[in-house]
C-alpha cells in the first residue's frame, strides 16, 4: 500500500465503485431469494454518470489547475460525499428489512 497522491485518487475510485456493487449487492439478494427479481440497472447507470463520470472529469482537469490543489480536494470531498450516500443508502437498506415483519 501506497501514500502517494495517486494512489490515494486510485483508492478512493476503488471506494466509489466498491460501495456501488455493495448497494447493488444489498438490493439483488433479497430479491433474488424472494424470487421478484425487481432490481434495474438503469439506476447504477445513472449513478455512474451522476457520480463516477464527474469525479473522472475533475482529474482529468487537474492538469490546467493553477493552484495544484483545488481539484484534487473537490475530488476526494465528492469522492467521500459519494461514499457516504452509498453508505447510508445501505444501512436504510437494512432499517427498511429489520422493519418489515418476517413471513
Amino acid at each position: 500500500m501506497e501514500f502517494t497522491l495517486v494512489a490515494w485518487v486510485t483508492y478512493t475510485m476503488w471506494a466509489v465503485l466498491g460501495f456501488m456493487i455493495l448497494d447493488f449487492l444489498t438490493a439483488f439478494i433479497p430479491s433474488f431469494w424472494k424470487g421478484t427479481f425487481d432490481t434495474t440497472f438503469l439506476s447504477y447507470l445513472k449513478d455512474i454518470l451522476y457520480y463516477v463520470l464527474p469525479l473522472n472529469f475533475i482529474l482529468s482537469m487537474i492538469p490546467i489547475d493553477p493552484t495544484e490543489y483545488t481539484l484534487i480536494v473537490l475530488f476526494f470531498l465528492g469522492g467521500a460525499s459519494v461514499i457516504f450516500k452509498y453508505v447510508m443508502d445501505i444501512i436504510g437498506r437494512f432499517k427498511r428489512a429489520a422493519e418489515q415483519p418476517s413471513e
